[in-house]
């Protein structure tokens, strides 16, 4: 219910379970951890893109499987299922690979807090984010108290949180749940044109950007620069920085390597 696909250094990863709107249910959790991971040791990979299959991004988690799980009191197994949405998250946050989230329909409960987890979402004009769990009593997981409050600011969080309200997109990209909104016919090749233009740069700076931008929300301003510092001076040895100045003498495209 995971596909994955490389082509020109792009991981596709796409939920597969459209009949259920993507909801997680069986080995998905696992299966979408473990394809995270193979991309982020990847050589040839230097961008993900999460996707879902038909209409939807993803519902979230299956509400029917949960309702079982409580039913007949399994809270151990209920709680692998947290550990896993903790796990793909935290793999989304530390991963060296700058991960996009292309929204093509409804984005709910954890589905929502998945493209949340991305380092940039672009989104169909049809799509819809919704941070669900309180329809049902449940409290947010997959780091949604964490993600939602650093885009869109504590007020309008606890707003969105405790309503369990569905966003649409034009004021998901108003507010910073998403950052940019194009014709649904147009998703996949806008989607992929953004990760082409990324997938061109220099894999080593491009991770180093993700890093510091991670950093950027606890340290002080003298720590950044030091990280900067830090980071570009590790840019400034490799060869893909010796490549990049002299494509530029030589006013040619560089090709860079990662190394």
């Amino acid at each position: 219910m995971i596909l994955t696909e490389i082509h020109d250094h792009i991981t596709t990863i796409t939920l597969n379970r459209p009949e259920k709107l993507n909801a997680f249910g069986g080995t998905m959790r696992e299966d979408l951890l473990a394809a995270l991971r193979a991309a982020d040791r990847d050589p040839v990979c230097c961008v993900v893109v999460i996707t879902g299959a038909g209409r939807a991004f993803c519902a979230g988690g299956d509400v029917e499987y949960m309702s079982g799980l409580q039913r007949d009191g399994k809270i151990e197994d209920f709680q692998k299922l947290l550990q896993a949405g903790g796990d793909i998250v935290t793999e989304i946050a530390t991963m060296a690979k700058p991960v996009i989230a292309s929204v093509n329909g409804v984005a709910a409960g954890a589905g929502c807090n998945l493209a949340l987890a991305c380092d940039y979402r672009i989104a169909s004009e049809t799509a819809k984010l919704g941070e669900t769990f309180v329809r049902i009593g449940l409290h947010p997981d997959w780091g949604g108290t964490w993600f939602l409050p650093r885009l869109v600011g504590p007020g309008r969080a606890l707003e969105i949180l405790m309503t369990g309200r569905m966003v649409d997109a034009a004021e998901a990209q108003a507010i910073g749940m998403v950052d940019r909104v194009v014709p649904a016919a147009d998703l996949e090749t806008q989607t992929s044109a953004l990760a082409s233009a990324i997938a061109q740069g220099p894999p080593l700076a491009i991770a180093g950007i993700k890093r510091a931008l991670a950093a950027a929300r606890t340290n002080t301003l003298r720590a950044q620069v030091d990280l900067e510092s830090d980071h570009q001076s590790a840019a400034f040895l490799s060869r893909d920085a010796r490549e990049g100045m002299a494509a530029f003498f030589e006013k040619r495209p560089p090709r860079f390597e990662g190394e």
